[in-house]
């Protein structure tokens, strides 16, 4: 059986001020585009969906491991970066956070987890995580701004925003012996 993995950033979710952000649902067209990416072909052979703790990703690693028969198991190192300090930002204050947050790796921003922690935390996680894996796929269904700062480290590259996620909903491809970056962002159909 084909060993890969696959890291999957949740699509589209519903935004609402009012509701903590980890726990966001996906909206339906975030639910189709998962629907699509698990009936991609290339999945055939995944033998394992891991998630984040946070509702987005679950729900999107659900519709993929449905599709397989398979659990969804959750590590909660494979989380977002905790930005909880502010909480809910509109979009233009979101993305200066976040311009900061990859510019300066090694601050916190506005009380935000550090880029170099982050990184180290989900780097921990994904480890632990794949050397328990057996044969098969794996797939790791998480957030933007981590899965760019585990991408990072797997490829070598240095934080920054010019590795970040194009958009809401994109995936990334490795290999696991030995571990390394096969193909960068890449958007859900």
């Amino acid at each position: 059986m084909r060993r890969f993995g696959l890291f999957v950033s949740h699509p589209e979710v519903v935004i609402d001020p009012a509701v903590p952000v980890p726990r966001w649902h996906l909206t339906e067209a975030g639910v189709a585009r998962m629907r699509r990416l698990a009936a991609d072909p290339e999945l055939g052979g995944l033998a394992a969906v891991w998630a984040s703790d946070e509702t987005k990703a679950i729900e999107a690693a659900g519709i993929l491991a449905a599709r397989f028969g398979l659990p969804v198991w959750v590590h909660p190192g494979l989380a977002e970066m905790d930005r909880s300090s502010t909480g809910y930002l509109p979009r233009e204050a979101f993305e200066q956070h976040a311009d900061a947050f990859f510019a300066r790796p090694a601050e916190s921003v506005a009380g935000w987890e550090r880029a170099v922690d982050a990184q180290a935390r989900i780097l921990a996680a994904a480890r632990e995580i794949l050397a328990g894996h057996g044969q098969g796929g794996i797939a790791l269904v998480g957030h933007g701004g981590t899965g760019t700062l585990l991408m990072a480290a797997l490829a070598g590259l240095p934080i920054s925003r010019e590795h970040d996620v194009p958009a809401a909903g994109c995936t990334w491809r490795f290999a696991l012996d030995p571990l390394r970056v096969t193909e960068r962002w890449r958007p859900i159909a």
